[in-house]
């Protein structure tokens, strides 16, 4: 049996992991659980550091327990032997700026971010949970997406409220790090790492920030992962007299607030048709064009604003699953910010090359994979390793 450690990375329905040597550096093998704890058709798929098909089964089993006794035995069955789990938590607050054992005491204090990522926070600590049920024996680690961003100065993390509600943890965050932390890593492959750069994490949910010297020093999501750019089913940047305008004259109470905020907006809520972008894209209706447009619009509008904030730009790297697969989102983008100097090469664009403008042009974008669970990994076999 090969000791090794293993990064999770749980989302709503998902629970996506990557098999790693103990030293972080050499992935393993990757798989994910679907409809993840649920009762009926849970399916675990196991696949090899290649992609290569290893192993896929039907899990007889409801709840997260059994579906990760499932996965760790699969793991076992392949010669691969847990030593490490490394989880990803959406929200460390201002407290956890690096990735940290979890102590009963890290437990104990984990839940009082719950409010401030209600969708997202539950699901890290149950799955750290059913793990810890089960394989307790084994060091976990928590990697924080709000970590990435404490460097930023103080002022980016204000908002314009009385400072009493600042001083008691009302301020911004930033959400995405671990994305944004595995772009600024390899920064310097692309001569970037003393630039400044913003980085544009386009997916299910989306963010955007600026890097400068490879460093956060402001990002467009802020209190919550709702802030921002339009996501797929989240409205980004919303004028907090909507929410309160439901509440008041709609009779919406909070929860359903929530649902239209986190649901039932972005490009679903805009198109009526999907919160898929490649749906979108096919589709010829005036609404899923609308839905399109918005989209690169806000993305453009929050490109502008994060250049201002760093007086200046030099690249902009598309990341995650729209900004690394669809070519026409891309391309709009830039197409609308060729004034600051992007020349987009449409071919490099369009057959998915890393960099996407030509040789001469006065600024520089790219397509880079984002790679969370290795930034996990290598953040938690650094910390292991000074442990040792």
């Amino acid at each position: 049996m090969r000791p090794a450690l293993l990064a999770v990375n749980a989302g709503s329905a998902t629970l996506k992991f990557r098999v790693y040597s103990m030293d972080g550096a050499q992935a393993l093998a990757s798989g994910m659980i679907d409809r993840f704890g649920e009762a009926a058709d849970s399916t675990l798929t196991l696949r090899d550091s290649h992609g290569a098909p290893l192993e896929q089964r039907t899990l007889s089993h409801s709840g997260k327990e059994a579906a990760v006794s499932s996965m760790l035995k699969t793991l076992g069955e392949h010669h691969m032997e847990i030593a490490a789990v490394v989880h990803r938590v959406v929200h460390g607050g201002g407290r956890f700026n690096q990735p940290t054992l979890i102590t009963p005491q890290v437990r104990e204090l984990l839940p009082s971010y719950i409010p401030l990522a209600p969708l997202h926070q539950p699901v890290s600590l149950a799955v750290f949970d059913a793990f810890s049920a089960l394989h307790g024996h084994v060091e976990h680690i928590a990697c924080f997406d709000t970590a990435f961003h404490t460097t930023q100065p103080e002022i980016s993390t204000r908002f314009g409220i009385a400072r009493h509600w600042h001083d008691a943890g009302i301020r911004r965050y930033g959400f995405h790090g671990l994305s944004f932390a595995s772009i600024a890593r390899r920064l310097p492959t692309l001569g970037l790492e003393n630039q400044r750069v913003v980085v544009c994490h386009l997916g299910s949910g989306s963010s955007a920030c600026a890097l400068i010297n490879s460093r956060s020093v402001a990002a467009s999501t802020g209190f919550s992962a709702v802030d921002g750019l339009m996501m797929s089913t989240r409205p980004g940047a919303l004028d907090p007299e909507v929410p309160l305008y439901w509440l008041e004259h709609e009779g919406l109470s909070v929860q359903q607030v929530r649902n239209e905020m986190y649901k039932n907006s972005g490009l679903l809520g805009v198109s009526g048709i999907s919160a898929d972008m490649r749906v979108l894209l096919a589709d010829a209706s005036s609404e899923a064009r609308e839905a399109v447009d918005l989209f690169c619009h806000l993305t453009v509008k929050e490109i502008g604003a994060l250049a201002a904030v760093m007086q200046g730009l030099d690249a902009v790297i598309f990341t995650a699953g729209i900004g690394e697969r669809s070519h026409e989102v891309r391309a709009r983008i830039l197409e609308q910010l060729a004034w600051l100097g992007f020349d987009l090469d449409h071919e490099a664009n369009r057959s998915q090359q890393q960099r996407l403008t030509r040789d001469g042009s006065l600024r520089q974008a790219y397509m880079l994979q984002t790679d969370e669970e290795g930034e996990m990994a290598q953040s938690a076999a650094g910390l292991l390793a000074r442990r040792a």
